[in-house]
């Protein structure tokens, strides 16, 4: 599944024990979204929790065992290594936005806020960033999403080696409608609560500069 796929780019990573043994984990601290996945892909394996630590949500995780599927995974590009050295997967075009969107909930970031609010008619903006270790992986996104839906995006290279995607309030508006309208998914739960409340309030934000 393409969103899982985009997610497991995000936050996903493959380990292989001392006997052998591969599995494929996912962690996130939304219990909500990982019970989400779980039922996506159709696996009786049990979610597990880290402990809480002072000042830190608790991490739940997903680990499937399987050779086959960790071979798959290596083949789309993900490795143990991933971090730095993977690039875009060949996901057709009517599942990218599925995969863009399970990114998003992974390694995206998205601020809603009013700018000149010392003004009668502060002005609502919106901003949307994708990170990631691997400048090809933002390179390689930047592509696909201009030749589907959008028009600008820069990518910044930070100093602390990771690399940032970035789009303005046109193209975040565009993300959106291309991220969640018209996904089959959404009704089983495949994207992050409180990331698409943030479109929501920019919008209520929008309609209360006007007022």
């Amino acid at each position: 599944m393409a969103y899982v796929l985009g997610f497991f780019a995000a936050d996903g990573y493959i380990t292989v024990n001392r006997r052998g043994g591969q599995f494929w984990c996912i962690q996130i601290s939304d219990k909500n979204l990982i019970s989400s996945i779980k039922r996506a892909i159709d696996s009786e394996h049990k979610i597990g929790k880290r402990s809480e630590k002072k000042n830190e949500r608790a991490q739940y995780r997903l680990q499937i065992g399987s050779i086959e599927m960790c071979n798959n995974l290596r083949k789309l590009g993900f490795n143990e290594r991933k971090t730095k050295s993977m690039s875009i997967p060949n996901v057709p075009k009517k599942y990218f936005a599925d995969f863009t969107r399970g990114y998003f909930d992974g390694d995206g970031n998205i601020w809603a806020g009013l700018l000149h609010k010392e003004r009668k008619h502060p002005t609502a903006v919106l901003f949307i960033a994708f990170t990631s270790c691997s400048l090809t992986f933002l390179k390689h996104l930047k592509i696909r999403l201009n030749e589907l839906c959008l028009k600008g995006g820069s990518i910044y290279k930070s100093k602390n080696n990771y690399a940032r995607l970035q789009y303005g309030l046109r193209d975040s508006l565009k993300l959106y409608d291309f991220m969640y309208n018209g996904s089959a998914y959404l009704k089983n739960g495949l994207f992050l609560e409180r990331k698409k409340k943030v479109f929501e309030k920019y919008n209520k934000l929008k309609r209360a500069a006007v007022v």
